[in-house]
């Protein structure tokens, strides 16, 4: 029979996308990737419950981009498989970070050949293309802002501002890879790059539309949705507070509380359980490497 541990890994395994198969973290033996144990990117996305929050709250920001929803809107089956799109989000973080080289610039391959039959217009005849390098830089900064304000609410509250701008540095080559622009590499320069990106965002109707498709989208196992009802909630905290306020998703100070009481008590739990993931497996790569020495 199979245990509790086993079975909170599997399905976790299986909502973060690992059971898409196609890669192997454990070959070849050495390879760093894109980026190597040593990096930032490795720890902030090593940390399961803390980027389940983040990539939450980076959807809800991402949508308030009118052609970053109209690519949604138009090229999506959210409604039937919004689950299937977290997935395949985190399977993307996951190889670009913790895969071979070969294997991050295949999905990568792979991404920017689905981005290149993502077009159209939007409902007031503005042309988007999510090959298109501004839009790319806001899909990209609302992903790693996110993921690291969730790190450092979560798992290390007193990372260095050095360390936070090596991340934004780190991660911004993928951004590069899919063909962004100007892409922001510090937290002050995120942080501007957001504030001067308000003026463009909107809250409507659609809008609404696809984030209450989202906040439903929990898993159906009786094990982990729980877990995930609250990682809607606090991917909502997260939200920088205009944002949240645009959304009409504001959370009182009570609710705030909870939430992260909530998410700091099943934190341990799921990493004892998750003894096979990604960036563990990816360790077990280079740790070879250093024992044959």
């Amino acid at each position: 029979m199979i245990s509790l541990r086993d079975a909170i890994e599997n399905r976790i395994s299986h909502l973060t996308g690992r059971t898409l198969g196609g890669v192997d973290y454990t070959q070849p033996k050495g390879d760093p990737g894109l980026f190597g144990p040593e990096t930032v990117a490795w720890k902030v996305h090593g940390e399961f419950t803390p980027m389940m929050c983040g990539g939450v709250s980076a959807l809800l920001l991402q949508m308030l981009h009118p052609l970053a929803l109209a690519g949604i809107w138009d090229h999506s089956n959210f409604r039937q498989d919004m689950i299937g799109r977290l997935r395949r989000t985190s399977q993307f973080i996951a190889v670009t970070t913790f895969g071979s080289r070969d294997d991050a610039e295949r999905i990568l391959e792979r991404v920017r050949r689905v981005h290149d039959g993502v077009s159209g217009h939007t409902a007031d005849g503005t042309p988007y293309a999510a090959n298109d390098p501004d839009l790319l830089v806001w899909v990209h900064v609302a992903e790693m802002s996110r993921f690291l304000a969730a790190h450092r609410r979560y798992r290390n509250p007193g990372l260095s501002l050095a360390d936070q701008d090596r991340y934004f540095a780190e991660t911004a080559r993928v951004a590069e890879a899919l063909g962004a622009r100007n892409v922001p590499k510090s937290r002050a320069a995120i942080d501007v790059y957001l504030e001067n990106q308000r003026r463009y965002l909107v809250c409507d109707s659609r809008t609404r539309d696809v984030i209450d498709v989202l906040l439903h989208a929990l898993p159906p196992s009786p094990i982990i949705r729980p877990a995930g009802a609250l990682f809607m909630r606090a991917g909502i905290d997260l939200l920088p507070s205009w944002a949240a306020t645009l959304l009409g998703l504001e959370m009182s100070s009570l609710e705030r509380h909870t939430v992260r009481a909530g998410i700091r008590t099943i934190a341990p739990v799921v990493r004892w359980a998750v003894r096979n993931g990604s960036y563990r497996r990816a360790m077990e790569r280079m740790q070879a490497k250093q024992q044959r020495r």
